[in-house]
């Protein structure tokens, strides 16, 4: 990752083992794209529904070359398990990059040897 991991905390204070838990994940995601630019995790204490307890909402933004990709708010009750759903979720994210740019890429090849 050519940038640090970006973690911001907003109605809630900061803790280290979920700061930690989720620069582990973002570290995680080079498995899958070893062209990620940036990685911006935002962790927020969401408003308190009548019904509920508390739900924390988690946002991931991802930069690799060309693109932006996003996932806007995966809740949970248990911030573990926002953080898991929304990191599960950019990795299919990257994947699917991942598989555009190799499947752009054999077509390139596939012309240049018709070419050649």
């Amino acid at each position: 990752m050519r940038q640090a991991v970006e973690i911001r905390f907003l109605g809630t204070e900061a803790s280290p083992a979920v700061e930690a838990a989720a620069r582990e994940k973002a570290m995680k995601l080079e498995r899958f794209c070893g062209d990620i630019i940036a990685c911006r995790i935002g962790i927020e204490l969401a408003h308190k529904h009548q019904h509920q307890g508390r739900r924390f909402a988690v946002r991931i933004q991802v930069t690799v070359p060309g693109q932006e990709l996003t996932i806007s708010r995966v809740d949970n009750e248990d911030i573990h398990v926002a953080l898991r759903d929304a990191f599960d979720g950019m990795r299919r994210q990257l994947e699917d990059v991942v598989r555009r740019n190799r499947d752009r890429h054999a077509g390139i090849d596939v012309a240049w040897q018709a070419q050649g």
